[in-house]
């Protein structure tokens, strides 16, 4: 088990995902429930996001430049400096709206944090695994992005029921130092090769995707594919309240089926990938996303949404996790960093666009056929893509 091989790093890759998601939800969280602003709230999640789309490409550069592993903590280092200011803000400042600027700041270095420590993470593992291992490790990354989603909110609701907000703040901060001290003894080596201005090696990296058929359309089915997150949280939640009548517990309950699903499907991709030609698995997998998404929307009771979600899950799970793994295998070690620095911003950009789109569509047809609509469309460009995506439906690993 790649693992156990590698127990050091990829405990690190645990603390790290699962710490920058406690940052991410508690940003929503506080500005709900604390400051008692949606605003703040959508605001906050803008600066946790936003700045991948433009840093993003410069972390790319960086990753071909520096020693990953030396990246990795200048990003932490930022996550906790976020955390801190959290922090100061709920116990030093009485006054919530006094709080606003440190809370602002704290959701802009996250952001910023996010830009660097996910491509160079990604950057990092070449440098880890060994060549034959480079598919398996890739698999095993992402399977712990999606657990540390997952866990993120579960280790907020259990800390806050025994320390509040401060423990949280204070924890989220102390996992990112053990997991910077867990890659002290990794080894990692910056490029020889020589540097050119920015933006020269900007379009290096994009020109590596345009010019290897299989690369560039990976990266089309990576859009396929996270164009079902946007929709999932943005109209989830709604149908949950007016379609299916859940309370607060029940809707969380309903929403960690999510979480829980894409991990096991992380980990399908983990155990069958071998197995399994991975192109047309990408494929079919996106394209029954699609149609279990819009299912939910024609769902008549909880329960079987909740199948239809679990299923939903587990095929992007699935079909995400061997789309970066296949960017990996076939990316150029001399472009590698900017190639999955652009599949880091793709992963941003892409629900937060889809997820925008959706609320219009609910706001004019309602949140199920919204639903509908949305997964219909995602069906429908996975088979366009069959249709025409010869290297992806190709492509064995």
């Amino acid at each position: 088990m790649i693992f156990k091989r590698y127990p050091a790093f990829y405990l690190s890759c645990l603390l790290a995902f699962t710490a920058g998601h406690m940052i991410n939800y508690s940003v929503i969280m506080y500005a709900q429930e604390v400051l008692h602003s949606d605003l703040l709230s959508g605001v906050g999640f803008g600066l946790c996001f936003g700045p991948p789309i433009v840093l993003g490409w410069y972390a790319g550069v960086l990753c071909d430049r520096l020693a990953p592993v030396r990246l990795i903590n200048y990003a932490q280092a930022v996550f906790v400096v976020a955390a801190l200011l959290l922090l100061g803000a709920d116990t030093l400042i009485d006054s919530p709206p006094a709080r606003v600027p440190l809370f602002l700041a704290a959701a802009t270095l996250a952001g910023i944090g996010w830009s660097f420590v996910s491509p160079a993470r990604m950057a990092a593992v070449t440098q880890v695994v060994k060549i034959d291992e480079l598919r398996a490790g890739a698999l095993a990354l992402n399977l712990l992005v999606m657990l540390g989603f997952g866990l993120g909110p579960l280790m907020i609701g259990m800390i806050r029921s025994i320390t509040g907000w401060p423990g949280v703040f204070v924890t989220a901060a102390a996992f990112f130092i053990l997991g910077s001290a867990l890659l002290l003894r990794i080894d990692s080596r910056r490029s020889d090769r020589p540097r050119r201005h920015v933006l020269h090696e900007i379009r290096e990296g994009v020109t590596a995707i345009v010019r290897k058929p299989l690369l560039g359309q990976l990266m089309l089915a990576a859009i396929v594919g996270y164009l079902s997150m946007g929709p999932m949280q943005v109209l989830l939640p709604k149908l949950a309240n007016s379609q299916f009548g859940l309370g607060d517990l029940s809707r969380g309950l309903f929403l960690g089926t999510l979480a829980v699903a894409l991990m096991a499907g992380g980990l399908g991709a983990l155990k069958l990938a071998s197995a399994l030609p991975s192109g047309i698995s990408i494929l079919a997998a996106t394209a029954a996303v699609g149609i279990l998404l819009a299912s939910i929307g024609f769902a008549g009771s909880a329960g079987v949404a909740v199948v239809l979600l679990f299923g939903v899950g587990v095929g992007g799970g699935f079909a995400l996790s061997l789309i970066v793994a296949g960017i990996q295998v076939n990316s150029d070690e001399a472009v590698r960093g900017r190639v999955l620095a652009t599949y880091t911003v793709i992963s941003q950009v892409v629900p937060a666009a889809s997820g925008l789109a959706a609320g219009v569509l609910s706001h004019w047809l309602g949140a199920g056929n919204a639903l509908v609509l949305c997964g219909g469309a995602i069906a429908l460009a996975a088979v366009a893509n069959s249709l025409w995506m010869r290297s992806l439906r190709r492509a064995r690993h």
